[in-house]
């Protein structure tokens, strides 16, 4: 590899993520790809290996001078110890240590190559830098973790590391393990800050790495998810043979209260998720999306030299390939290379929603549904009511379970409703009594009453002036034109026929 990289035609690596469209381009990158792959290469190396001492008890040159380095720089502490004053976050003695990485971080460097590699020095040192946490904030988390795996990607680029399993897996279990001692008596001695912390929402508030090769680590052991919650009861603790109990027990030793509360996500992966590979599978998703994807995370990540910014080449298939789905369902990206990996394997996803828990449910969905419950029927949409006969549409809701009064276009259809006026002596229905009776209201009748429709009836108007005797007001004579009754214009048409 170091043979083929012309290293002084290199830039050395600056951070260049700066907006969300920034992310998007570093997702897209050749350094990107790069370092999914190494993280992936890893992880297969470490599958059932859960022994450190056991796996390499000779570690090659160059990972012996990497861990003679850590090891120096957890020995700084005893130089530089914190500062007794009350100090709210964090102690500023972490600025003093931080400026002695600074001075002497090209030595340290340096130190680890060989001689045909010293150019290569200002293409390490940032991410050198960057490993152990920010000396302006005080603080440590999953960026600073993100910038030592860097770090080590560099090295391997350079062809400092065999492409071995057995050399990646002394990256893993022997300076991977080192380095977490380091970060681990940094946090202790000068109290930094969480970086970016979820609180309980979140893994873990300082790493992640960790979980992802210990869970490869556990997957084809007889462990269970569920035995993190199941401690020794002399210690209170897990026995650290794999990196994921490690850090559990790290948990356990410096945060107080019930496990589910401090731990949320932790303890939903414990009890719901019931096999390693799957939580493996479920990590690398989490992590592509809750830390490579996240601007917060990645804007203090120095890119470029080797950790390519240039786009990755997009192999040119041999015969027309046929479109992704994505391309033809919906508007998401396309998927990238953590997710591709992973899809190989399995579709599981387990990602968490914002406050969600990630490995909540069996099926590993994101905590939506649009399935319908079973034993429901679901309303169809409007647009397909009455298209087809096998669907029901709901009835609206003015006639459910009630009986209202038909409207008037369909009187006379069968149904039983009052009759407008103008409808009056439709077949079917009971009709005025014939003249013959002698009631005062029938035309002609021989009713003896002296009210004033009953004069009218007899001339065949409805006379307002006619014979009845009363004094009432409409009796007297009146202007207004007669209108005729509905029976005498019934008569004179039967008589004009």
């Amino acid at each position: 590899m170091s043979a083929r990289l012309d290293i002084r035609a290199l830039e050395a690596p600056v951070t260049r993520i700066r907006t969300d469209e920034d992310v998007e381009t570093w997702k897209r990158t050749q350094g990107y790809q790069d370092y999914a792959l190494f993280v992936r290469r890893l992880n297969e190396a470490v599958i059932g290996h859960t022994d450190p001492a056991r796996e390499a008890p000779s570690p090659s040159p160059t990972v012996a001078k990497l861990v003679a380095v850590l090891q120096e720089l957890a020995r700084w502490t005893d130089d530089i110890p914190p500062r007794p004053t009350p100090q709210r976050f964090g102690n500023l003695a972490f600025r003093d240590w931080g400026l002695r990485l600074e001075q002497r971080a090209s030595e340290l460097i340096a130190s680890v190559l060989p001689d045909d590699l010293k150019d290569a020095v200002p293409l390490l040192e940032p991410y050198l830098l960057t490993s152990f946490g920010s000396f302006v904030r005080i603080d440590y988390g999953t960026g600073h973790e993100l910038a030592f795996a860097l770090f080590l990607l560099c090295l391997s680029l350079l062809g400092l590391f065999d492409p071995t399993p057995e050399s990646d897996r002394e990256l893993v279990l022997v300076v991977f393990q080192e380095y977490l001692n380091t970060v681990w008596k940094l946090q202790d001695v000068y109290k930094l800050e969480p970086a970016g912390s979820h609180g309980v929402w979140g893994l873990d508030d300082f790493a992640f790495l960790g979980y992802i090769w210990g869970s490869a680590q556990l997957s084809t052991t007889p462990s269970l998810p569920s035995d993190v919650l199941h401690p020794s009861p002399a210690t209170s603790l897990l026995p650290e043979t794999n990196l994921y109990f490690s850090h559990i027990n790290r948990i356990r030793k410096y945060k107080s209260g019930p496990f589910h509360e401090h731990s949320s996500q932790l303890h939903a992966i414990a009890s719901q998720v019931p096999r390693w590979e799957k939580v493996n599978r479920g990590m690398f998703k989490m992590y592509e999306a809750e830390v490579l994807s996240k601007r917060v995370v990645v804007q203090h990540i120095p890119l470029g030299g080797l950790i390519k910014w240039d786009p990755a080449p997009t192999p040119t298939p041999a015969t027309p390939a046929t479109p992704a789905p994505w391309t033809t369902l919906s508007s998401s990206p396309a998927p990238t290379t953590f997710s591709r990996t992973l899809d190989a394997g399995a579709a599981t996803n387990i990602l968490p929603p914002l406050r969600m828990q990630a490995f909540g449910r069996g099926t590993g969905g994101s905590g939506r549904s649009t399935a319908t419950p079973t034993g429901r029927t679901a309303m169809p949409p409007a647009s397909v009511v009455g298209t087809s006969t096998a669907r029901t549409a709901m009835p609206p809701p003015s006639i459910v379970g009630r009986t209202s009064m038909p409207p008037a276009s369909v009187v006379g259809t069968g149904r039983t409703s009052m009759p407008p006026p103008s409808i009056a002596g439709v077949a079917g229905r009971t009709a005025m009594p014939p003249p013959s009776t002698g009631a005062p209201w029938a035309s002609g009748g021989g009713g003896q009453t002296g009210a004033p429709w009953a004069a009218g009836a007899r001339t065949g108007a409805l006379d307002p002036g006619g014979e009845g005797q009363t004094g009432a007001p409409w009796a007297v004579a009146a202007t207004a034109p007669s209108r005729p009754s509905t029976t005498t214009t019934v008569e004179q048409t039967d008589s004009e026929v």
